[in-house]
């Protein structure tokens, strides 16, 4: 039945909420896609329903309990995503085999600009960045759904803990409790690969310089360079693959090997998770030109690449990034912002 109160000015009051909820529904979900779902599915009950919306909290508060509901219905299958290094141990590269597991195992990367709003106040840009970070991600997966969502409006979102449990339905004891449970479950994953990743946001002159330098190392394939921008214990990994390398030797050694067809590629800048990236074309022997490889996040720590993480589904990744799915030579640039 359609609503009969429900207004343009609705829609475009329900439209300005959408990189926000896509932000939390990213960020309980661990998920680009499933995310956009989730929001899509609550805008559409909140319009449906928006007649019984009786305005004792604000609109913003009604959607974000609408989208909790759906991020708890579907995350009641009980699986959470990650990373290859929190599901195996490290593969030295005399055994290095490319194994896939479903796309649901994974942990997928997102665009920056479908969840991160643009907001005035620099700290609380800088916090909303780490929160989308491939660890900081990968350990809120590990929470149960319900303290997830308690540290996300918490900690992330600076909600008050009487809002949160007005949204839950539940005490302000019994969302402290969750708060104090969540935040010590991420204490014990405080060592977690990928947790020290220092950038700077806006990055910084040395941050700027040192990307500079990886950029100019991986086109020109020269793996002495790359050694030198690689921390001692760098890892690489490559969704869907659950392999990943550690150390400079061993990544450097498959990029020569297996990784060989990357000799020639072409690395694009993009925003993605709070992190520097880079679109990955590699040289298409068929058409000429460049086709697409991989999304690449890149961690930073202690002035060097700390882990630089290949996701390789580049049908599903290149649309949602808005990047074109082939170079017909160098001098193909990417629109910025796109």
């Amino acid at each position: 039945m359609t609503n009969s109160t429900a207004t343009p000015e609705l829609d475009v009051a329900l439209e300005k909420h959408r990189t926000e909820l896509t932000g939390y529904c990213y960020r309980m979900l661990g998920s680009s896609f499933e995310a956009e779902d989730a929001v899509q599915d609550t805008l559409v009950r909140a319009w449906r329903s928006y007649d019984k919306f009786e305005g004792r909290s604000s609109l913003r508060s009604w959607l974000y309990r609408i989208a909790t509901n759906v991020c708890l219905d579907m995350l009641s299958a009980g699986n959470k995503r990650a990373r290859p290094v929190d599901l195996t141990e490290s593969t030295p590269l005399a055994r290095a085999a490319l194994t896939p597991r479903p796309d649901h195992t994974w942990l997928e990367p997102m665009p920056d600009a479908r969840v991160l709003p643009t907001v005035e106040d620099p700290a609380e840009a800088a916090v909303a960045k780490e929160s989308v970070r491939l660890a900081f991600m990968a350990a809120l997966q590990q929470l149960p759904p319900k303290q997830r969502a308690v540290l996300i409006l918490r900690e992330v979102l600076a909600w008050r803990a009487s809002e949160v449990a007005e949204l839950l339905d539940t005490s302000v004891a019994s969302v402290n409790s969750a708060l104090q449970r969540a935040r010590a479950t991420l204490a014990e994953r405080g060592r977690d690969r990928g947790a020290d990743a220092a950038v700077s946001d806006p990055l910084d002159d040395e941050q700027r310089k040192l990307l500079e330098r990886y950029v100019a190392a991986f086109e020109g394939y020269d793996m002495t360079a790359l050694t030198a921008l690689l921390h001692e214990d760098a890892i690489m990994t490559m969704p869907p693959f659950d392999l990943w390398l550690s150390g400079p030797a061993d990544i450097t050694g498959f990029m020569t090997t297996l990784g060989a067809s990357c000799a020639g590629s072409r690395l694009r800048p993009v925003e993605v998770n709070g992190l520097p990236g880079f679109a990955h074309y590699k040289p298409d022997p068929e058409q000429g030109g460049f086709t697409p490889w991989a999304v690449q996040v890149l961690e930073i720590s202690g002035g060097r690449v700390s882990g630089f993480h290949f996701f390789l589904d580049t049908q599903r990744w290149f649309p949602l990034f808005g990047l074109p799915l082939h170079l017909d030579d160098e001098a193909d640039q990417i629109e910025e912002g796109r």
